[in-house]
C-alpha cells in the first residue's frame, strides 16, 4: 500500500477503473450501526484538484434516515481481473436546480468516461422531483491494481475546504 498526496496521483487508473466498471456498491449504516448495500452509479468529476461525486437516485425512507443519522457511506468497485476501487465519502442531499441540471449533463455525458447513464430513462428531466441528488465529498480513496494487487490511496488533507459544487 502506497500513500500518495495528490488526488492527480490516482485520477488516472480511478477513472479508468470507475469508467469500466460503472457499477458500485454503496453501504451505509442504520442507528444500530448495521450496514445496508445496494448497487447504483455514481458520477465523478475533478473539482479543483479535489474529487467530487454526485448520486442520482430515490430518496428512499431508509437511504434518507441513514444519511440523516450518519452520512458517512462507501463505494466499492470491482471487476473481474481484481482492479478495485474504494470510495470513503460523506454524503448531502442538494437539491439547487443549477446542480440538478450539472448532475443531469454529467450523467448524460458519463463522468469519468463510461460511468454514468441517460437519467432520462428514470425521471423526465432535472427538476423531477422524483429524482433526488447527493453530493459525494471523498475523504479517501483507495484504488488496487489486479495484476499485481498494487494498492495507492489518497486522502483528504485534514481541514482541507470543501470544494463548491
Amino acid at each position: 500500500m502506497t500513500k500518495v498526496a495528490s488526488f492527480a496521483d490516482i485520477e488516472t487508473e480511478f477513472d479508468t477503473y470507475v469508467g469500466r466498471i460503472g457499477y458500485a456498491t454503496m453501504v451505509t449504516v442504520d442507528r444500530q450501526h448495521r450496514p445496508r448495500t445496494r448497487v447504483l452509479i455514481p458520477v465523478w468529476e475533478n473539482a479543483d484538484g479535489q474529487p467530487l461525486g454526485w448520486l442520482a437516485t430515490y430518496k428512499t425512507p431508509i437511504k434518507a434516515a441513514h444519511i440523516a443519522a450518519n452520512p458517512h457511506v462507501n463505494f466499492s468497485y470491482w471487476a473481474p481481473g481484481n482492479n478495485s476501487v474504494a470510495v470513503d465519502a460523506t454524503a448531502e442531499w442538494v437539491d439547487a436546480p443549477e446542480t440538478r441540471q450539472r448532475v443531469w449533463q454529467l450523467y448524460r455525458q458519463t463522468s469519468p468516461p463510461g460511468a454514468g447513464y441517460d437519467l432520462g430513462q428514470f425521471w423526465r428531466g432535472p427538476q423531477d422531483p422524483k429524482l433526488q441528488i447527493l453530493r459525494l465529498d471523498p475523504w479517501r480513496i483507495q484504488v488496487i491494481r489486479g495484476t499485481d494487487l498494487r494498492s495507492r490511496i489518497w486522502q483528504a488533507q485534514p481541514g482541507a475546504a470543501r470544494v463548491a459544487g
